[in-house]
């Protein structure tokens, strides 16, 4: 089995693990999501691989973090994350990819990302639920981050803040790659 399989395999019973604790019904979760009822028996049938953009709004939609959905171990107080159980969420042919490095659910989702966007490369959001916030730093080159349309230049070791619940974009504008560790903070589901 390979690591896509693994993957699709872990999400399809996580899915439906969680949407059964939260005891919502496909339309429910769909009309939650936005993600269609078709889609969702899809995921949870472990017959597709869903997108980031999906998998996000899925996860917004549970009150989770995405690696809940990916993969979901209870037990010990500490958690370690090799980096051969790191996940790549996202990459492009050019080399650009996001990376989910670790997450949490205490008091909602909390999710450390490590991301790299080559030059021309970028990376568009929907908004997330209200109350989401979202952390970053720049580690190399320059990043132009867009939020609700208004442009924000960020130079390596440069940190932002800010609430993610409109439409935001990582762009990578330069001649050199932008790297960056985010950090997403989505509240509890109601």
């Amino acid at each position: 089995m390979t690591d896509l399989d693994q993957l699709t395999q872990s999400l399809a019973r996580n899915l439906k693990r969680w949407r059964n604790e939260r005891n919502f019904t496909l339309d429910a979760l769909a009309a939650r999501s936005g993600v269609s009822r078709g889609m969702i028996i899809q995921i949870e049938q472990a017959r597709t691989n869903p997108s980031v953009g999906t998998t996000v709004k899925l996860a917004d939609a549970l009150g989770v973090s995405i690696t809940t959905l990916l993969d979901y171990e209870q037990g010990t107080r500490v958690r370690l994350v090799s980096p051969e159980q790191v996940v790549r969420m996202w990459s492009t042919e050019a080399g650009s990819h996001t990376s989910l490095l670790v997450g949490a659910d205490a008091r909602g989702p909390l999710e450390l990302w490590e991301w790299r966007l080559v030059p021309g490369d970028s990376s568009a959001s929907d908004p997330h639920p209200p109350g989401t916030v979202e952390m970053l730093r720049v580690t190399a080159g320059e990043l132009t981050l867009v939020v609700d349309g208004e442009e924000h230049r960020l130079a390596a070791g440069t940190s932002a803040t800010f609430d993610a619940d409109v439409p935001h974009t990582y762009r990578n504008d330069g001649d050199r790659p932008v790297e960056m560790t985010m950090v997403v903070a989505v509240p509890p589901a109601r």
